[in-house]
């Protein structure tokens, strides 16, 4: 069922503590941790503890927690260093896209130019 822990969900097992992350920050609804193939010097994946596919459904089903997202991944900008430097916040949404975990996760990507496509 959509918001439930998914046994098959890499993200869900970090949440669960079954999978080690290098966490950077938690919140009641979030879990931020160091992406293990980084594409920039900070690379910080921002989930919600709840499962949903992807971020659009996540915002449609729980706004509160998307919006709880959003925020953490600017914490996590500020708490890196990067918020004055600029940082990008990237949702991919299925295959097509880059996404491998369908567990809702935001990118926050920085420490570098980012002015070119990740």
């Amino acid at each position: 069922m959509a918001g439930e822990p998914q046994a098959d969900c890499l993200f869900c097992k970090i949440v669960a503590g079954e999978i080690p992350a290098t966490i950077v920050r938690e919140t009641e609804t979030t879990v931020a941790f160091r992406d293990i193939s980084p594409q920039a010097p900070t690379h910080v994946l921002v989930i919600p503890r709840v499962h949903y596919p992807d971020g659009a459904t996540l915002a449609a089903a729980e706004p509160l927690v998307a919006a709880d997202v959003l925020r953490e991944a600017g914490e996590v900008a500020a708490q890196e260093k990067v918020d004055t430097t600029g940082y990008r916040i990237v949702f991919n949404t299925g295959p097509g896209a880059g996404q491998t975990v369908f567990h809702a996760h935001a990118h926050v990507l920085g420490g570098r130019d980012l002015q070119r496509l990740v």
